[in-house]
């Protein structure tokens, strides 16, 4: 199983957002860092990135909300929503993200 896994609800909706585009990177000192994975959200709104244990260190999980919210015909204030966290072990990784056209929130799932 890979060590990091996203859930995205849709908050306008109440129902998983399925087809959103997520880039998980490190952050190394370049501008966007190095890519680890890319995938898309499943019809649960689910997905599962990366390597088995991800490196230690800072890493970044990028959301293509903008392109979802238009897909839909539905104007939205962030084009992407990029969630910043550090790695300092081999426990798996849950970041869900709760999403509006104008606000969001995560945290660190289980």
């Amino acid at each position: 199983m890979p060590h990091l896994t996203t859930h995205v609800l849709d908050a306008t909706t109440g129902t998983p957002a399925v087809g959103v585009g997520l880039t998980l990177s490190t952050v190394d000192g370049t501008v966007d860092g190095t890519v680890i994975a890319s995938g898309t959200t499943d019809g649960d709104g689910r997905a599962a990135l990366g390597p088995d244990v991800l490196p230690r260190g800072d890493h970044v999980l990028r959301f293509e909300t903008g392109a979802y919210f238009a897909a839909a015909g539905v104007p939205t204030f962030h084009p992407f929503v990029s969630v910043a966290f550090t790695v300092t072990g081999t426990d798996h990784l849950h970041v869900p993200l709760l999403l509006s056209p104008f606000a969001h929130s995560t945290y660190r799932g289980s």
